[in-house]
């Protein structure tokens, strides 16, 4: 890709997007994988994946894109590990559903490892010199556990906290309470467009009062707020007289507010959307230049309060999301379009988003 092919002025007011071509492009599609997306942090999951001694659980990164085969394991000594799923030998997956075991065996040709990844036997091997090596292990996989969510990556920019720990610290005070997975609340929906426009559309409420007339009842669009930070930014939406919002302690920098609902969005896909009842984890994931997969997870902390205020209708705002994104996926196409402005009051999260594509790809 060419330097300075897609540059977003820093000053907003003054900046144009991103032009059409971008989304368009192939090789900026692919390019996306190694300078984007093997650098950020991805959800794996939360630790009752392993919840015993012994667990084994295997899982994709963003399969269909990335592809990379994972392994969370819970060793003996009651530590967790991510592993890669391969194994050294000649690149088997070794582990294709969760059980709890006590050492990993190869399938293929019996190669044995340990619950931490390393080598422990290999039959037919005595005759071999130099052997076992360090590659003979199975690869760590850089991985961290934040409020008992598991991220992974192939190879990190910065530690998880330089993404998520602001979150920690705003979210202090909003009595979040215990998140108990609710896999009947959770879903996947396939969207015709591409992944950016997707997320180009979640980091804006300017749509809201036109696009969304359930929530427009929900949430005071204009008190709408953005705040920016380096890896993540957040949309404050506080909630209009008499809806559902948190009761926020006295140590929330937020108190005094009614807020409604928390949407934190951390680059470059993943959308942590906190609302009174709980958390709504949103995984975008790519599959094609001009087709993307939206992963729903759900933790629910306090079901009393489902099905109200912002939180509530979530599969109607998807749809009625899904059905604008898909229209301009198509209008980006034309030949007639190049490239818009922003809002300087409304659009302060996608110009950031925006700013943060461009560093990455043009990062040698």
């Amino acid at each position: 890709m060419t330097k300075g092919k897609y540059f977003i002025d820093p000053d907003i007011r003054k900046a144009e997007t991103l032009p059409a071509e971008f989304y368009r492009s192939k090789e900026v599609y692919e390019e996306s994988k190694e300078k984007i997306f093997t650098k950020c942090w991805h959800f794996a999951g939360d630790t009752g994946l392993v919840k015993v001694p012994g667990s084994i659980h295997p899982l994709t990164v963003l399969d269909g894109y990335l592809s990379e085969p994972l392994l969370l394991t819970r060793d003996h000594d009651d530590n967790i590990h991510c592993l890669s799923n391969v194994c050294s030998h000649r690149g088997n997956i070794l582990a294709e559903n969760p059980d709890v075991i006590k050492v990993l065996q190869c399938r293929y040709h019996g190669r044995r490892f340990d619950l931490n990844g390393c080598f422990k036997s290999m039959p037919e091997c005595e005759d071999a010199l130099n052997f076992p090596r360090p590659e003979d292990n199975l690869t760590k996989v850089p991985f961290e556990v934040w409020n008992n969510f598991v991220f992974a990556s192939v190879k990190p920019i910065a530690p998880l906290n330089s993404f998520l720990k602001i979150i920690d610290d705003k979210l202090d005070g909003a009595k979040i309470g215990d998140l108990i997975h609710e896999p009947t609340r959770s879903r996947d929906y396939l969207v015709k467009c591409n992944w950016a426009l997707y997320v180009d559309n979640y980091l804006e409420g300017f749509h809201i009062p036109f696009v969304h007339a359930g929530l427009n009842e929900k949430v005071d669009y204009g008190s709408y707020t953005s705040e920016l930070y380096e890896y993540c930014n957040l949309q404050l939406a506080f909630a209009k007289p008499g809806e559902e919002c948190f009761r926020l302690h006295e140590t929330s920098p937020d108190y005094g507010s009614e807020v409604a609902a928390y949407y934190w969005w951390v680059f470059p896909n993943l959308m942590l959307n906190y609302y009174p009842w709980g958390l709504s984890i949103n995984i975008i994931r790519p599959l094609a230049k001009d087709l993307t997969k939206v992963s729903f997870v759900t933790y629910v902390s306090d079901p009393s309060k489902l099905d109200k205020g912002a939180g509530s209708g979530l599969d109607r705002v998807e749809r009625e999301d899904e059905a604008i994104v898909e229209m301009v996926q198509k209008g980006v196409q034309s030949r007639f379009y190049t490239r818009g402005r922003y809002s300087p009051k409304r659009e302060q999260c996608v110009h950031h988003f925006h700013r943060l594509l461009v560093k990455f790809l043009e990062t040698e």
